[in-house]
């Protein structure tokens, strides 16, 4: 039977429409400042929009008026002053307003700006459902009020005992953003990367104040702590800044910015420095040393300055120009060299990191080879793995948006591959609790035959940038046993993989706890305090209790990897932190631990 339709609909004229700019913020909001989210996490859409009118505040310091920047958020309000030049009075309407118009196209007025598409102030202004915006220049004022992108009022008049600058207030859409709530400490990071990026600016949040005197010095130091093999190398440039060091941590992390935003996935500044690096320790030494043996360890932040900068996206996560990396890798060669020369005690400790490395590395590539022949006489393909179609660097978007779950036994796992999108969802699902790897060197996990063959899943046996999903999910029962291995888990991610967790790639699934429901409504709950509250609001509700993800059926299911799915990110402060906290929940300290759960029972 021909499913055709006898009548198609009429495509014509009257099919085609334009929206106008603010429309199409509100309808396409994803384009202009990626995910919405509800503060949950850190790079959610409500700090974006606080980011964007930050920016605007951080451009005017750069270009030398006002050192200082006030930032207020109370019961979801945000207001945000600074001591710039103003918004020209005549024109602060279509500043906050009207697409691709402002002074950042402007070479002469904003040199090294993060807003270059005229975009930012105007997403915040369509995207809130309350919008205010005054400017501040020669003793006069102009302010403007907007509500969701619609001007409601404008005015001028005289301000003299006000200082030149803008003030900017605005409340988040829950038309657009739903429930949300801002996280302090999220907002506090940004604070401190602002501070750390603009030596000399303070920004001051609530009443406390951030400020550096010693830009990306101070940011790797107070990341990495004491647990360093030399003191931090330190380089500062016209356009160019960079920190690093080693620590006694796995693999390598990076903080990597342009113009003053994070990009958490890098791009062409990073690559050309961890390049730069690599060249001047070769180049020191006369060796010529893998760029595994030199990184291993490593940590280290690099922010450049550029009047150009092309991003692979509106929330400028990645740096796309190519023309960068000869002379920013020319800079960081001469200036690793120079360092090394300078400090015959760096430069020991720094062979001797190295060289460390390469025997572990050595060892490292017998035991990769004993796992692998030993997994070839197990099976042919990676047990327990119901792979997606998707994977990471092969299809672009698709494989960005590609997750796998890691969940315990099969009964969990039935239920989410019979649930899932088989073309970005995969399951691997673990067989019993995974070995507790705190304390152990990395040669044990290739002798270990669950955690092999999770990282054969994953990609990362060799190397990380083979990476094959955009997401790494832990779900487990929200019981004793699930939460055991999931810190099980995430002692083997933050021991052996932190800058997996540093580059936001692992999260926790957040399931319900329970079902209610009646003949005429059903509503899952994630907490006591959600269930009381369905059970006050449904009339003769039948409750459920759900004790494992494998009591839920795959069609109940398919909602909570899906569409409402809910995913907790897996956040650090600092990496030095890493070490004391896995010391203290998974070392051997036994009675300490005892004492904290009895006084932290509920």
């Amino acid at each position: 039977m021909s499913t055709r339709l006898k009548e198609p609909p009429v495509y014509d004229e009257s099919k085609i429409k334009t929206l106008s700019s603010l429309e199409h913020i509100r309808l396409r909001t994803g384009m202009y400042i990626g995910r919405l989210g509800d503060g949950g996490n850190f790079d959610d859409g409500i700090y974006i929009l606080l980011k964007e009118v930050v920016d605007n505040s951080v451009d005017e310091f750069i270009m030398g008026f006002g050192n200082r920047i006030e930032v207020t958020v109370k019961d979801g309000a945000v207001t945000v002053r600074d001591y710039g030049r103003g918004i020209p009075l005549g024109k602060l309407v279509e500043c906050v307003s009207v697409i691709n118009t402002g002074a950042k196209y402007n070479d002469e007025v904003f040199q090294f700006s993060v807003g270059l598409n005229g975009v930012g102030t105007k997403a915040v202004n369509a995207l809130s459902s309350d919008f205010r915006v005054v400017s501040f220049r020669e003793g006069r004022c102009a302010e403007a009020v907007f509500s969701r992108g619609i001007l409601k009022n404008r005015r001028e008049g005289k301000a003299a005992a006000e200082k030149p600058g803008t003030l900017v207030e605005f409340r988040p859409d829950p038309e657009i953003f739903g429930e949300h709530e801002f996280n302090p400490e999220f907002i506090e990071k940004r604070m401190w990367n602002y501070a750390y990026l603009n030596k000399g600016l303070t920004l001051v949040f609530n009443k406390r104040e951030f400020r550096s005197d010693n830009g990306l010095l101070d940011l790797l130091s107070s990341e990495v702590g004491n647990t360093v093999y030399y003191d931090l190398v330190y380089h500062s440039g016209n356009h160019l800044e960079f920190s690093f060091t080693h620590t006694e941590n796995y693999g390598e992390t990076y903080f990597s910015f342009v113009n003053g935003q994070f990009t958490g996935d890098g791009g062409t500044h990073l690559s050309a420095f961890r390049e730069g690096v690599l060249k001047g320790v070769n180049e020191y030494y006369g060796k010529n040393y893998t760029g595994s043996d030199v990184r291993e360890g490593f940590a280290g932040a690099v922010a450049v300055k550029l009047q150009n900068p092309i991003f692979e996206s509106q929330t400028k996560n990645k740096l796309g120009n190519g023309e960068i990396r000869g002379w920013i890798v020319g800079d960081v060669k001469s200036a690793v060299v120079t360092a090394l020369q300078r400090n015959k005690k760096l430069a020991k400790r720094l062979e001797e990191k190295i060289l460390s490395n390469e025997k572990l590395r050595k060892e490292l590539v017998l035991v990769q080879k004993e796992a692998r022949e030993a997994a070839k006489k197990i099976a042919l393909k990676i047990p327990n793995l119901k792979d997606c179609k998707y994977h990471l660097g092969e299809d672009g978007e698709k494989g960005e948006n590609s997750t796998i779950f890691l969940t315990e036994g099969q009964s969990a796992s039935g239920s989410m591959v019979s649930a899932r999108d088989v073309y970005t969802q995969a399951i691997f699902s673990l067989r019993g609790k995974p070995q507790n790897m705190y304390g152990r060197k990395r040669t044990a996990i290739y002798r270990n035959e669950e955690l092999f063959n999770l990282m054969i899943a994953l990609g990362i046996e060799n190397d990380l940038e083979n990476l094959r999903y955009g997401k790494i999910v832990i779900a487990t029962d929200a019981d004793y046993d699930g939460f055991h291995i999931r810190n099980l888990l995430l002692t083997f991610f933050l021991n052996f993989f932190e800058e997996l967790v540093v580059a936001g790639r692992v999260f926790i699934l957040e399931t319900p706890l329970f079902r209610v429901r009646n003949k005429k409504e059903t509503v899952y709950c994630y907490s006591i305090r959600e269930r009381d509250e369905a059970m006050a609001r449904i009339a003769g509700p039948e409750v459920t209790r759900f004790k494992g993800l494998g009591e839920i059926n795959p069609g109940e299911f398919g909602r909570f990897i899906g569409p409402d799915i809910r995913l907790l990110a897996v956040n650090i402060k600092s990496i030095k932190s890493i070490p004391e906290t896995l010391e203290f929940y998974m070392g051997k300290n036994t009675p300490e631990r005892r004492s904290f759960i009895m006084e932290n029972l509920v």
